[in-house]
């Protein structure tokens, strides 16, 4: 059995070397492809290969199509909307997450977010703390979780809602659950996105929602940045000037953004949330496992293309 690790975005070399004493001790021989830029690289590289492991590296039919011994792909991180899920149900292959162990990471750099925002991207200006201020979590996950706990220690007091997590859950976090969405948003001064790019959740953000936040509102994005209506979120700043919006993703009108909101808006240069030595070895050991214990006993536990 033979397993790639592919990233054009490599994994730290301790994330590395734990996925190699997993894979070689379970018996299989490990192949890795790193910094590649162009997918003629990638297309070479799976022809034989029966697993693969990746971070955000696009898996497509095309791949799928070059890699007629392929078994798994594993996603190290929580998001999969880099892989074509019908195309690999088509093929017979099983795809993977691995939910859960970036999230501290990701939830350490929404902090570091509102704390930039908040004191206005350190300009020298006075800003505001974020003792006592609201939080609104959208979408109570693995990521919305740990929010929540570092919120709690800033003494931020905080709510949440997820259309698909219970009441009692929420609650037993410690955490205000409100009845809908729109309470949330009219609520708190600080909204964080956790929301995944689905059908349903597309271009979900905007007017509608983020208008009721009171003055001096903050919107966080370290999801996914199809979720954000950018043509009514524009609008909407080019109306409130008190509302900054920070985000782990560039908008695809990023430009637009940095011209009309300077000081208002930032967005990391690439994807950080995961960018820890810790996630990135959690996230890539936690990947090597899952892909032994489904070819080895067949286990599927985080398989999302059933």
């Amino acid at each position: 059995m033979k397993v790639l690790v592919a990233t054009s975005k490599p994994f730290a070399k301790v994330a590395v070397d734990g996925i190699r004493e997993v894979v070689e001790g379970a018996g299989f021989e490990l192949v890795l492809l790193e910094k590649y830029t162009e997918k003629a690289a990638l297309l070479a590289a799976v022809a034989d290969v029966d697993a693969i492991i990746i971070r955000s590296d696009i898996i497509d039919d095309e791949v799928f199509d070059a890699a007629k011994q392929l078994k798994s792909v594993v996603r190290a991180g929580a998001g999969y909307d880099n892989v074509d899920l019908a195309s690999a149900t088509a093929h017979g292959v099983c795809v993977m997450n691995t939910p859960g162990q970036n999230a501290n990471a990701v939830a350490e750099l929404v902090f570091g977010l509102m704390v930039y925002a908040v004191r206005n991207f350190y300009n020298g200006t006075s800003g505001i703390e974020l003792l006592g201020k609201k939080l609104g979590i959208h979408a109570f996950g693995n990521v919305g979780r740990n929010v929540a706990r570092i919120a709690k220690g800033f003494g931020m007091e905080v709510y949440a809602y997820d259309a698909y997590c219970p009441k009692e859950v929420i609650e037993a976090a410690g955490v205000h659950a409100v009845d809908n969405v729109e309470e949330m948003y009219r609520t708190c001064q600080f909204i964080s996105l956790h929301l995944p790019a689905t059908d349903e959740t597309k271009n979900s953000i905007g007017r509608k929602l983020v208008s009721l936040m009171p003055k001096g509102a903050v919107l966080v994005n370290s999801a996914r940045k199809e979720i954000i209506n950018e043509e009514e979120l524009i609008q909407l700043m080019q109306e409130r000037d008190d509302l900054k919006f920070v985000s782990d993703i560039a908008p695809a009108a990023a430009a637009k953004f940095e011209e009309l909101f300077a000081g208002r808006y930032f967005a990391t240069p690439k994807k950080m949330g995961a960018q820890t030595a810790e996630a990135n070895i959690n996230a890539g050991i936690a990947a090597a496992n899952q892909i032994v214990g489904f070819i080895k006993e067949g286990c599927t536990k985080f398989m999302v293309n059933r």
